[in-house]
């Protein structure tokens, strides 16, 4: 029996012609490691009851420009985009904040639960195998908003890139619903929740690094009916 072997100088066979590949140093010593707090710029998600002052709060952050199909800051002093019509219009704005020179120091997102129609928009035009869809309830088994989490995901990531290239900080502004929280622990009870799909929360939830409620507070007293 006769068993073929590679030519000398055949491709992928040692030999002539041979590039060597130098071994990729070890990323993972004990001469990489650093200690000490790492000053990064902040990722902060502040969702409140309507009228307490959101975007008056995001306006106060360093040298703020406003992104979002929202009109919370018109009656504010600040820059701001058009506002956006189409889930590629967000991406945009975001792409040049991270490419072209400026001197702004934080991106505001106004509001994020009204981002939300313009992601599920964009990912009923996107559809799957079987084409576009109407709604995003149109998707089979849920399979929507799991489509949606996907184009977040590109909206997050596009986000980071802006805060490593340009050291922009990123304030999401957010409405809030009641929503019943299972409790594994005890009784379920209701507590205020971002007004986004439960994954879609979830997902921005585990990313920001500041999680800030904002909400009036109310005294109730009882007086003499008379």
């Amino acid at each position: 029996m006769t068993i073929p072997t590679r030519p000398h100088n055949a491709p992928g066979a040692p030999g002539q012609g041979d590039t060597p590949v130098a071994p990729k140093a070890p990323r993972m010593t004990l001469s990489s490691v650093t200690r000490g707090i790492t000053v990064q710029p902040l990722r902060v998600v502040i969702y409140g009851v309507g009228g307490i002052g959101k975007s008056t709060f995001a306006a106060q952050a360093p040298a703020p420009i406003f992104l979002g199909p929202e009109d919370g800051s018109a009656l504010l002093d600040v820059a701001r985009f058009p506002q956006p019509e189409s889930w590629t219009d967000v991406m945009d704005a975001v792409r040049v904040l991270t490419q072209d020179p400026h001197e702004y120091q934080t991106l505001v997102i106004d509001s994020l639960d009204w981002l939300e129609p313009l992601c599920w928009e964009h990912t009923c035009r996107i559809g799957d195998n079987s084409g576009p869809k109407k709604s995003i309830e149109a998707f089979c088994f849920g399979k929507g908003y799991v489509a949606a989490i996907e184009e977040w995901r590109k909206f997050i990531n596009a986000m980071d890139n802006l805060r490593r290239t340009r050291r922009m900080h990123v304030v999401l502004i957010a409405h809030t619903i009641v929503a019943t929280f299972k409790n594994p622990e005890g009784e379920d009870y209701d507590r205020f929740a971002l007004k986004l799909h439960k994954a879609a929360s979830g997902l921005f939830t585990e990313w920001c690094d500041e999680l800030v409620f904002a909400n009036f507070r109310t005294h109730a007293l009882k007086v003499d009916p008379k």
